[in-house]
């Protein structure tokens, strides 16, 4: 059979040029997937993978990166809203009596704009491509903490909550068109950001995880690519934690 008559299952992979994202994008390479990257700066080629420089919180940069795939590729199979930021900051910071910070309206609206309304503007793009071609995939990144709350992460937290239940909409929404939409909440994951902190907050991370160690990026890819698999073709609108045993260790 032609490429031709067998196209290629394409992934389309958010924020997919460092850390969870370029796992993804790599660990659906392997597979067999053609892999689109959108991230606002490129890394290293992703084998069976292009680029496009997508700033996820301009709706119409987002369609049109859309039009530009669907042109390119004519299908679009899984969708995986990876692409998040961190602006983290206490709510209220007092001290002796006095008031020295606040959560400011930018830090606050930084986040959900990348994290929430990016998810969103994807989405939305991507849906109608899927609804065409009577199925399709789409993935979210939460975070445990968008479970269990923490400490000076209002924002972050606002915006993972947020997108699980766009997950439990869109779930009950698309899922008549054979689309399902599953989330996953990653624990304390070894990314390169993550690295850079003090071994001393690392090990801390360590002893909250009941199994000893932080997860690596492929662990959450590795779900990514199982979710989207027929393996797991009866599973739509679930979060799926992949944190180690975190919730029960803290």
């Amino acid at each position: 059979m032609s490429a031709t008559s067998h196209p290629r299952r394409v992934a389309l992979v958010t924020g997919g040029s460092s850390g969870i994202g370029r796992a993804t994008a790599l660990r659906f390479s392997e597979d067999g997937y053609q892999v689109v990257v959108w991230d606002r700066t490129p890394s290293d080629p992703v084998p069976n993978g292009t680029f496009q420089a997508v700033d996820i919180t301009d709706s119409t940069a987002v369609n049109q990166a859309v039009e530009i795939l669907l042109a390119k590729y004519g299908r679009l199979d899984v969708l995986i809203n990876n692409a998040g930021i961190l602006r983290d900051g206490q709510l209220v910071k007092f001290k002796d009596g006095e008031l020295l910070s606040v959560l400011s309206d930018d830090q606050f609206n930084a986040v959900i704009d990348v994290n929430l309304k990016g998810v969103f503007h994807c989405t939305r793009a991507a849906a109608p491509a899927m609804i065409e071609a009577k199925g399709g995939v789409i993935l979210n990144a939460s975070s445990v903490v968008g479970l269990y709350g923490n400490f000076g992460q209002t924002n972050y937290i606002a915006s993972k909550a947020g997108v699980i239940g766009m997950t439990k909409v869109w779930a009950r929404e698309l899922g008549k068109y054979n689309i399902r939409v599953n989330a996953v909440a990653p624990g304390f994951i070894e990314t390169e950001m993550v690295r850079q902190m003090p071994e001393k907050i690392l090990q801390t991370m360590r002893d909250h995880t009941p199994l000893g160690r932080l997860g690596s990026p492929l662990d959450i890819a590795n779900t990514y690519l199982w979710l989207a698999s027929p393996a797991a073709s009866f599973i739509t609108g679930a979060v799926i934690s992949v944190d180690g045993g975190i919730v029960t260790g803290t």
